[in-house]
C-alpha cells in the first residue's frame, strides 16, 4: 500500500498541475493555438471516455468480450461518417449563440422557454447520477490506493475528511474557473480544451504503460499471454464467442 500522503501529494498534484496547462492554454495566441490544435483537438475528443469508460469498459470486456468495442466504435462512426451533421450543428450554434443542448432544441421550436426549460430539466435528471458515478470511480481509486476498501481495517483518512466531498469541490472550482467564465458560444474555451488533451494523453500513456508491463514484464509477450489465456477455462469461452449482431448494433448507435 501507498502512503497516505503520497497518494494524496500525487493526486492533488495532478489536479493542480491541470489548473497550469488551462491557464497556460487561456494566454495561448492565436498563432500558437493554430499550431498546437492539429494535436490538441484530437486528444481533446477523449473526454468522452470518461471514468465510467475506463472502469466500465474493462469489467464489460471481462464479463462480454470484444462487446466493449462498440463503445468506441459508435464516435469513431459518427465523427467519420456524419462529419457533416455534426458541422451543420456547430454553424447552428455559432449563428443562434446557442450554448447549451434545451437552447438547441428550444430553437428549434421558435426559442419557446417551456420547451427549453423541460429539456433542461430531463438533462439535470439524466446528469446527475452520471456526474455521481465519475465522483464515485475517482473517490473509489483514491480510497482503493490509501488501502481504505474495508471501512474496519482500522485506517484512517489523514485529516482531510471525505474524499468524495474534496474531489467534488475542486473539479467544481476547475469548471468555474475555465468553464463557466463565458457563455459566448463564438469563444473558443481554450484552456479547458488543453488541459482535456493533456489529461487525455497522460491516460495513453498510462494505458500504454500498464499494458507493456503486464504484456512483457508479467507474461512473456503478447504470445505468452494469449496462450496463458487459452488455457483459462473461464476466460477462453468470453473471447472466442460470436458477438451478437443485436447487442453490436444497439450499443454502437447508443455510443
Amino acid at each position: 500500500m501507498l502512503h497516505d500522503w503520497s497518494v494524496i501529494a500525487a493526486a492533488f498534484g495532478y489536479i493542480g498541475l491541470l489548473f497550469v496547462v488551462a491557464s497556460y492554454g487561456e494566454r495561448l495566441t492565436h498563432l500558437q493555438r493554430g499550431r498546437l490544435g492539429t494535436f490538441i483537438y484530437p486528444l481533446s475528443l477523449a473526454v468522452y471516455c470518461t471514468s465510467w469508460t475506463f472502469f466500465g469498459s474493462v469489467g464489460l470486456s471481462s464479463r462480454q468480450g470484444l462487446d466493449f468495442l462498440t463503445i468506441y466504435l459508435g464516435p469513431v462512426l459518427m465523427v467519420g461518417l456524419f462529419y457533416p451533421l455534426i458541422l451543420k450543428i456547430i454553424r447552428l450554434a455559432k449563428s443562434q449563440n446557442i450554448t447549451s443542448i434545451a437552447d438547441f432544441i428550444a430553437a428549434r421550436y421558435g426559442k419557446n422557454q417551456t420547451v427549453a426549460a423541460i429539456v433542461t430539466l430531463v438533462a439535470i435528471i439524466g446528469a446527475v447520477p452520471y456526474i455521481a458515478l465519475q465522483l464515485k470511480a475517482v473517490s473509489a481509486s483514491l480510497l482503493t490506493m490509501l488501502g481504505q476498501t474495508q471501512p474496519s481495517a482500522g485506517h484512517d483518512l489523514p485529516i482531510i475528511g471525505d474524499l468524495a466531498i474534496l474531489v467534488t469541490l475542486t473539479m467544481a472550482l476547475f469548471a468555474v474557473l475555465f468553464g463557466t467564465r463565458h457563455i459566448d458560444a463564438t469563444e473558443h474555451q481554450e484552456g479547458l480544451v488543453l488541459a482535456i488533451a493533456t489529461e487525455s494523453l497522460i491516460k495513453l500513456l498510462a494505458f500504454l504503460i500498464v499494458g507493456t508491463y503486464v504484456t512483457f514484464y508479467l507474461f512473456g509477450g503478447p504470445f505468452d499471454l494469449f496462450s496463458r489465456a487459452n488455457l483459462q477455462t473461464d476466460v477462453l469461452p468470453i473471447f472466442t464467442k460470436m458477438p451478437d449482431a443485436t447487442t453490436w448494433i444497439t450499443m454502437t448507435t447508443l455510443s
